[in-house]
């Protein structure tokens, strides 16, 4: 499953692409998302927990930079895990463009995911949304973190704010009930044609 999304930061495109040298840094902003291990060669081991309905799943696996690419401001991250309790797995191709905008930078984002087990018996509905909720969270941490590394803070000593399982399940929750009632209401609004 392709999801595609993007976010923009009031950063210049150079300092937000400096920040994906940071990998432990760039994982610190993703909720639920913990390295491990540095395995040398762009590859490392991690976890990932993620909250989708009442079913909560641990992946643990690894990840790889790919490509990156400082030209085109691009990386490409491989990266696939097992449920810890054997509900399934997941593998996921993410690319990442940082671009310059009027206000600084939009970076965009295309994962392509496929998922076996507990986790795909989820519609692309909700898979889309508990996404996009994630890379809300992400850019505001991304963007705190640069922020504090600019003022002198060391990356130790910065924390990124991450909402609970149970609350990213609730604005997604929230998300798709928006989604339904649009498609439910749309034939009842004028046309302003």
């Amino acid at each position: 499953m392709l999801i595609k999304s993007d976010f923009e930061v009031p950063e210049p495109p150079d300092k937000v692409w400096r920040f994906f040298d940071d990998i432990p840094g760039v994982a610190a902003c993703l909720p639920g998302a913990e390295l491990t291990d540095d395995l040398g060669d762009d590859t490392y081991k991690g976890n990932v927990s993620i909250r989708m309905g009442p079913v909560r799943l641990q992946f643990a696996g690894k990840a790889v930079i790919k490509e990156r690419d400082d030209a085109a401001k691009r990386i490409v991250v491989d990266a696939a895990g097992a449920d810890e309790k054997g509900r399934g797995q997941a593998s996921m191709s993410v690319t990442a463009n940082v671009v310059a905008t009027a206000r600084g930078s939009r970076v965009e984002v295309a994962q392509d995911l496929q998922l076996s087990g507990a986790a795909a018996q989820y519609g692309r509905g909700m898979i889309s949304d508990v996404t996009s909720v994630l890379m809300r969270d992400f850019a505001t941490n991304m963007q705190n973190r640069i922020t504090a590394i600019e003022k002198g803070l060391s990356p130790d000593q910065v924390k990124s704010g991450s909402a609970g399982g149970f609350t990213i399940a609730l604005r997604a929750m929230r998300m798709a009930l928006t989604r339904v009632a649009r498609r439910f209401f749309a034939p009842y609004q004028p046309n302003r044609g």
